[in-house]
C-alpha cells in the first residue's frame, strides 16, 4: 500500500512538470515576475493635432519664409606656422540670397583671407562661391554662387526699429544649419567690432546668437530682413543674450557699389568740422546750441562745389587752434546732426555721387544748400 502511495505521488509531480513545460511555456517577463497578468496598455492620446496658437504661427511662418535664402558659408584658408609651414584653416558662417543671380550677403570677417568659398543651400545643395566685393568698413562682403532656383530673401527697413519688438535670427549656429533663435530688440546703439569697424546704429538683441550665425539675416516679424548678425558680447565666445546685428539700410547704401565695382565708394561732405553744445554756442553768439561748425572747406570737395563756407577767424579751443565764422550745419535731409557721429550715420544711409539737403546756419540766417556728395578719400 505504501509502494503504490509513493507511485501515486511521483506520477502527480511527472505530470505537473510536463503540464507546466509544455502546454504553459511562454517567455518570462517582468509582469510574471511579480505574479501580475499582461494586459494592454493603456494610453492616454490627444483628440487630434494641436493647433498653433497666433504667437507660434508668426514663429513658423518666419522660419518658412527665411530659411530658403539662408546659406551655410565655409572659408578655406591657409596660415603659417613656425614648425609646420603651410597649415589650413576653416571658418565657418552664414549669409543669405539677395537675387536670383545669386548674389549672397555675408560679413567680411566670415571670408577674410580665404582662399575658396564654398556655400550650402537649405536644400543641401552646395556651390563655389567667388568674391565679388568687401566693405571691411562695415564688415561686408558680397559673393556669389551660379545656378538658378535661388530664393532671394526680402530686405526690409532697419529705421525706426523699437526696443521691445520681436526679432528672429536664422543661421548656422556651431555648423547646425537652418537654426532659428528668437527674441526683442534690446536697444539701438553704436558699437565696435574686435577688427576695429565700427557699427552705427547697431542692433542689439537678445536673440541666441552664436559661432556660426555671422552674416545671417536678422528678421522682423514679417519674415524681412532688418538686420546682418555679425557680433556677440561674451566672456565665453557663446551667447550671453546680447548680440548684435548690422542694420540692413548700412548695407542697402552700399550693395550697388560692392556688386558693380567691388568696393564701395564711401561718401563725404569734404569739410572740418567741430561739435558745438550749448556752453560754447553762446560763447561763439550761435543761433543755434547744437550742430558741426565747418572749420574749414577741403578744396575740390562737394562741400567746396556747393559753396559751404569754413571759418575766417582764428581763435582756440583750449590749446587747439580753430578756426571760426563758418556755416554751422544743424540737419542733413530733415535728420538733426549734432556730432560727428550723427554726420557718420547720414553718411552711412548714402554714397557718393548723392544729393543731399544740407540744413545750415549762416551768420544768422537760416538755409538750405544742396550738396552732391564727393568719394571719400581718407576724410570725412
Amino acid at each position: 500500500m505504501r509502494g503504490i502511495r509513493v507511485l501515486f505521488l511521483a506520477l502527480v509531480i511527472v505530470g505537473a512538470f510536463y503540464f507546466y513545460t509544455t502546454s504553459h511555456h511562454r517567455p518570462l517577463s517582468p509582469t510574471h515576475w511579480f505574479g501580475r497578468d499582461a494586459g494592454k496598455l493603456e494610453l492616454t492620446e490627444a483628440a487630434g493635432p494641436e493647433q498653433l496658437d497666433p504667437e507660434e504661427q508668426v514663429n513658423v511662418s518666419v522660419y518658412k519664409k527665411g530659411v530658403p535664402s539662408v546659406v551655410n558659408i565655409k572659408s578655406r584658408s591657409v596660415s603659417f606656422n613656425f614648425f609646420y609651414g603651410v597649415v589650413p584653416e576653416e571658418g565657418q558662417g552664414s549669409g543669405f540670397i539677395l537675387d536670383k543671380d545669386g548674389h549672397i550677403l555675408t560679413n567680411f570677417h566670415v571670408i577674410a583671407n580665404a582662399r575658396q568659398v564654398e556655400v550650402t543651400l537649405h536644400n543641401r545643395k552646395t556651390y563655389k562661391a567667388d568674391l565679388i566685393g568687401v566693405d571691411r568698413a562695415h564688415d561686408l562682403a558680397v559673393i556669389q554662387i551660379h545656378g538658378g532656383g535661388f530664393t532671394p530673401a526680402t530686405l526690409g527697413d532697419s529705421r525706426g526699429l523699437q526696443v521691445g519688438q520681436k526679432v528672429f535670427a536664422i543661421g548656422n549656429p556651431f555648423g547646425l544649419s537652418g537654426t532659428m533663435t528668437r527674441g526683442i530688440v534690446s536697444s539701438i546703439r553704436s558699437v565696435q567690432e574686435p577688427g576695429g569697424a565700427s557699427i552705427d546704429e547697431a542692433i542689439q538683441t537678445d536673440a541666441a546668437i552664436n559661432p556660426g550665425n555671422s552674416g545671417g539675416p536678422l528678421l522682423n516679424s514679417k519674415g524681412e530682413v532688418i538686420g546682418i548678425n555679425t557680433l556677440i558680447a561674451s566672456s565665453v565666445g557663446q551667447s550671453a543674450g546680447i548680440g548684435f546685428a548690422i542694420p540692413i539700410n548700412t548695407a542697402k547704401a552700399v550693395l550697388n557699389d560692392l556688386v558693380t565695382l567691388g568696393r564701395v565708394r564711401r561718401p563725404a561732405l569734404g569739410v572740418h568740422t567741430i561739435p558745438i553744445g550749448p556752453e560754447l554756442a553762446a560763447q561763439l553768439n550761435l543761433p543755434a546750441d547744437n550742430g558741426l561748425l565747418i572749420n574749414d572747406v577741403i578744396p575740390g570737395s562737394a562741400a567746396e562745389h556747393a559753396g559751404l563756407r569754413g571759418g575766417t577767424e582764428r581763435a582756440y579751443l583750449g590749446n587747439m587752434p580753430i578756426m571760426i565764422g563758418g556755416d554751422l550745419i544743424v540737419a542733413i535731409d530733415g535728420q538733426a546732426v549734432e556730432d560727428q557721429q550723427d554726420l557718420s550715420q547720414v553718411m552711412n544711409n548714402h554714397r557718393a555721387g548723392d544729393t543731399v539737403t544740407v540744413t545750415i546756419f549762416r551768420g544768422q540766417k537760416k538755409m538750405d544748400v544742396k550738396v552732391t556728395l564727393g568719394e571719400a578719400r581718407e576724410q570725412t
